[in-house]
């Protein structure tokens, strides 16, 4: 069949998957069969056997499917801060979460392409914006740290040139990783991984947001509520004090403890594999550990 000639698609996934309903068949690649490893251990898609062929028609409506599912995502980021109308047919994100969730599904579609020249440049672009996505809501750490281990995962694999879980060659490094991130790439991709460990820390450190009944921010409108003058102090008991009667914060201890080791964690793979290929020891930067 030549190149420029509509080609039979297989039918797309159901809803239900990471491929949005909306998009209809014959859009984009659908996945070569797989274990069921594969997608439990990293939360990926099975990538398909080759990659795309360079200005194929199946390249460009990727293309045009993550260009325009980013441009959307940016809409909705802008959003966020604008003042809602009710004509708006963008509205913007409420949360970190709802955010990592349309991004979540950006890489999903990214990764199963399997075709390097689309996954380094796109996944790079993801991961520089993010750090500004970050520093626009109140810590999300559930949603933020699991697209970071997701993006971690697909850039760590990028670099050794197979799946660092499964072991699996990936799709357009047969003949090894010379398909992979060049020198100019890798030391972008540093330098977005190193701001973005940076600021976790100052962003895990912030409060979430409370809101009240009307779902206003809390903030000096709301007072410490003041005893009530007609109730009666209870009474001291004489029963000596139980060790159970004082709160330890354990579970705050774990949270916190949890939290530290996530923030370490953040792109770990990643900049460990950078350190051999660049040579500066190792890749992991010491950064401050205060997200109390």
């Amino acid at each position: 069949m030549a190149e420029n000639e509509t080609p039979n698609l297989p039918t797309a996934p159901a809803p239900g998957g990471f491929v949005p309903p909306a998009i209809a068949s014959n859009s984009l690649p659908s996945p070569a069969p797989s274990s069921a490893s594969a997608a439990a251990v990293s939360n990926l898609p099975h990538p398909r056997r080759t990659s795309l062929r360079p200005g194929s028609i199946k390249e460009d409506k990727v293309r045009n499917y993550v260009s325009d599912k980013m441009l959307h995502i940016s809409r909705r980021y802008v959003k966020h801060f604008a003042i809602p109308h009710p004509d708006d047919e963008i509205t913007g994100y409420k949360s970190m979460a709802e955010l990592c969730k349309d991004v979540d599904d950006v890489i999903n579609i990214i990764w199963l392409s399997g075709t390097p020249s689309l996954q380094i440049p796109y996944l790079l672009n993801i991961a520089s914006e993010f750090t500004t996505w970050l520093e626009g809501f109140p810590p999300s750490p559930a949603a933020t740290f699991a697209l970071l281990r997701k993006l971690d995962h697909c850039f760590a694999s990028l670099l050794f040139g197979y799946d660092i879980d499964t072991k699996e060659t990936l799709p357009g490094f047969e003949n090894g990783p010379r398909a992979g991130l060049s020198r100019t790439d890798m030391v972008r991709c540093k330098s977005v991984i190193e701001r973005t460990r940076v600021l976790v820390v100052e962003v895990m450190a912030k409060e979430p947001a409370d809101e009240d009944s009307d779902g206003d921010t809390g903030g000096q409108g709301i007072q410490t509520p003041k005893p009530d003058n007609d109730t009666e102090p209870e009474p001291e008991s004489d029963r000596p004090p139980d060790m159970s009667d004082y709160d330890y914060g354990d579970d705050d201890d774990d949270e916190d403890e949890l939290l530290h080791m996530n923030v370490a964690q953040v792109y770990e793979n990643t900049l460990v594999k950078l350190g051999e290929i660049l040579g500066d020891g190792g890749g992991v930067t010491t950064m401050p550990m205060s997200v109390d």
